[in-house]
């Protein structure tokens, strides 16, 4: 009956404007969207450095083996997989910027709280609703509004605990991480972080399982391509070594007319003696030789210049 004399006596609070006029939590949240603005240039900056080597191996798939490039684009998905998931830990629903975001907002939610019950029932309010909730309010009255009441609260608390603890909050400060909430959440983290470090594990044994395998696949590669030269070597030596025979049978062959010359000319020319007829024979055989190296040198040049038309041709159409 005393109730419905004095009438029922109803209040508001406004939390988004309560946060926005907390210091600590203002500095805090700078600090996080610092952390997070990091971490996104972070893994921005390692996915363009995997679509670059994408784009760099398309550019040279015409001059790499099959084997090559399929390791070269299970590298690429093995690296493009590592920075996924180092998203996901970052800003996935249970990453760090979830969890931070979660212990920035438990103190100052547990202030508040505490404060809307003092006031309550110093002031026996009979109800307290939070305009910044799901709740929709379509008219709020200034008069009815408790939010600069809670603020002052809070600044009061934090005063008091300031002088208490100067020496705790430096501490604080010095932390990349805002410190633990409960034992619940504690606990909950640390399964988290369990179930990170074995994810980790495995993706680390993976990766050097991939590491061996490709080692592997590169040095049968190298030793084929090592068997692939010498056999080329071989082939190639042996070509001059037939060229080399012939070329001295050729040789001897002059050498036998060159001195039969020789003999029908002394019979006819008795002016040449025998040292001259001699030198005749060597002169002419140095110039045959010159003709031979010269003949081969310019094979050697065509063949050069049609393999660089066939490297510009494949150049052309990459």
């Amino acid at each position: 009956m005393a109730n419905a004399q004095r009438g029922v006596r109803i209040a508001y609070i406004d939390t988004e404007y309560i946060l926005e006029n907390v210091p600590e939590y203002q500095e805090a949240t700078s600090q996080l969207n610092d952390k997070a603005d990091k971490w996104k240039s972070e893994i921005d900056a390692k996915l363009g450095a995997v679509e670059q080597k994408r784009k760099d191996l398309s550019n040279e798939k015409a001059l790499l083996t099959k084997e090559l490039i399929e390791e070269r684009e299970e590298d690429i998905t093995f690296e493009e997989q590592e920075i996924l998931d180092y998203q996901q830990k970052r800003f996935g629903p249970n990453g760090d910027l979830f969890i931070q975001k979660r212990q920035l907002m438990q103190p100052i939610q547990d202030q508040i709280f505490a404060a809307v019950q003092d006031i309550a029932a110093s002031r026996k309010y009979d109800f307290i609703f939070d305009k910044s909730s799901e709740a929709t309010m379509l008219y709020s009255a200034k008069q009815y509004d408790l939010s600069e009441q809670i603020i002052r609260s809070i600044s009061r608390t934090a005063k008091r605990t300031q002088a208490q603890s100067r020496a705790e909050r430096r501490a604080a400060e010095q932390e990349e991480l805002v410190p633990e909430i409960n034992e619940e959440l504690e606990a909950r983290e640390k399964a988290l972080e369990e179930r990170q470090a074995a994810r980790e594990s495995a993706v680390e044994k993976r990766r050097q399982e991939i590491l061996a395998a490709r080692e592997a696949k590169q040095k049968e590669a190298e030793e084929r391509r090592q068997q692939i030269l010498k056999e080329r070597e071989e082939a190639k030596q042996a070509k001059l070594d037939a060229r080399k025979k012939a070329t001295e049978e050729t040789d001897d062959a002059s050498d036998a007319t060159s001195d039969t010359d020789s003999k029908t000319e002394e019979g006819t020319e008795e002016v040449k003696t025998q040292a001259q007829l001699i030198e005749e024979n060597r002169q002419k055989k140095l110039a045959e030789r010159e003709a031979r190296k010269k003949e081969l040198e310019e094979r050697r040049q065509k063949i050069l210049e049609e393999r660089q038309r066939v490297r510009d041709s494949i150049n052309n159409n990459n």
